[in-house]
């Protein structure tokens, strides 16, 4: 008998799989044997592979009816952010399911989807059936950080495994966005990421003359660094407007019955503004963004010192790489030096094209009312990791969310949970979408 979706996940949850940053947590290993075994028991063959000690990532293939057909990617994450017993209802990795939720850290990032894949492969060997194409399916370590243990690693490292694939599946996209008319009419949107925000991650610092705190200096690094992180905090950036960032606003006017006007920022701007909920999908991705998040200077406060540096969140636009960083230059000024701690490029995929029809048509099957669009997400996955090696992205992780359910506070919040009733939607739906 098929164990339910709904406690797989929770006993997914159950493995504390925190990843602290800086190579710090607990590991995936456990978690990864314990999918490991699922697989074998699922007839496949799945290999484990790490980088560090029990940083441990899964890779196995199932063969398709129709190998010559391009293969698809799922590509998951078994690590979790740190979560605070004491902040929570209840424990976060306890993985209970009460109220009609599975709750703990990992609920909805992204052990649900490890959880609805796994029901459908073994569905599947339960079932004697096989999908129509290749299908890889990859549960990686370190996505919480860097990448360095997981994903990115193995595309460098063992990147045969992922031969033939031509799209890939993964986290953040295809659950729902209630959003209400303004006659009050329900509209069930149903995002797929299309694309992503680049992340570079900027080290800025500034040098000048060391001295004492009561004496005139000119030369005071941290002024020079403090006047450079105002321009870059202060600076508003220019609308520019993605294939996935136009479509999602042109596609999601229309379920609404909303104006669109794409003519000007202001017009951006006031669309936008009339979107309700569904704003949230779309606010942070219309401009690139410079987000100041850590400072340091000093060591005593008689003491002027000679650097000082802070760690700025850039987030850039497909397209746009080129010029803002060009633009951060100039804001930056003289006398203050920039260099890379992450620098991963911005991914694009089609707006239009088979892959995202086909998700369009399972998200339908189940959900007549689905309204599907394309958009932008504004952090970043591991399909950064994955592009590279010319597959073409998509963040399409089915999930039949209620009306009123903050999905988007879930994720590294407080009392994470998932509905049960929306896991099983996904099992439904990547059944579908998988099998074809």
């Amino acid at each position: 008998m098929i164990e339910s979706v709904e406690e797989l996940c929770a006993r997914l949850v159950r493995f504390d799989t925190t990843n602290r940053g800086h190579g710090q947590g607990r590991g995936e290993r456990v978690a990864a044997e314990f999918v490991a075994d699922r697989l074998t028991d699922a007839g496949l063959k799945p290999v484990l592979l790490e980088r560090a000690p029990r940083r441990s990532n899964v890779v196995a293939r199932v063969s398709g009816a129709r190998p010559e057909l391009p293969a698809l990617l799922v590509q998951m994450h078994l690590d979790v952010v740190p979560a605070d017993p004491d902040e929570w209802t209840v424990h976060p990795f306890a993985g209970e399911i009460r109220d009609g939720y599975v709750w703990g850290r990992g609920a909805v990032d992204m052990k649900d989807m490890c959880a609805t894949v796994l029901t459908v492969v073994s569905r599947w060997a339960a079932e004697g059936r096989v999908p129509e194409r290749d299908i890889v399916l990859a549960f990686v370590a370190d996505e919480e950080d860097t990448g360095a243990y997981g994903a990115h690693w193995l595309v460098v490292d063992h990147a045969e495994l992922f031969e033939g694939c031509a799209a890939a599946i993964g986290e953040s996209g295809a659950h729902t966005v209630p959003t209400r008319r303004s006659d009050g009419t329900l509209v069930h949107l149903y995002p797929i990421g299309t694309a992503e925000r680049g992340v570079s991650h900027l080290l800025l610092t500034a040098t000048g003359r060391a001295g004492h705190g009561s004496r005139r200096n000119d030369d005071n690094a941290v002024v020079k660094l403090v006047d450079a992180v105002h321009r870059l905090a202060a600076h508003e950036w220019p609308v520019h407007l993605t294939p996935a960032v136009r479509a999602f606003l042109e596609r999601t006017g229309a379920a609404l019955d909303v104006p669109v006007d794409l003519s000007s920022a202001e017009g951006v701007d006031a669309t936008i503004a009339r979107f309700g909920v569904a704003a949230r999908m779309v606010e942070n991705t219309v401009r690139n963004s410079t987000r100041p998040t850590v400072l340091s200077a000093g060591y005593k406060v008689n003491v002027v010192p000679g650097l000082a540096q802070a760690q700025v969140d850039t987030r850039v636009l497909p397209g746009t790489e080129d010029t803002f960083l060009g633009e951060i230059d100039r804001l930056l000024g003289p006398g203050v030096r920039r260099e890379f701690l992450t620098d991963q490029a911005p991914v694009q995929a089609r707006v239009d094209s088979p892959w995202f029809d086909a998700m369009a048509v399972a998200l339908r099957a189940h959900d007549p009312a689905a309204v599907v669009v394309p958009y932008c997400m504004g952090g970043g996955t591991d399909a950064k990791a994955f592009a590279k090696l010319g597959i073409e992205c998509f963040g399409f992780a089915p999930l039949r969310l209620p009306e009123g359910f903050d999905y988007r506070a879930m994720a590294h919040g407080v009392d994470e949970r998932v509905p049960v009733d929306g896991l099983r939607f996904g099992v439904e739906v990547l059944d579908r979408f998988l099998s074809g």
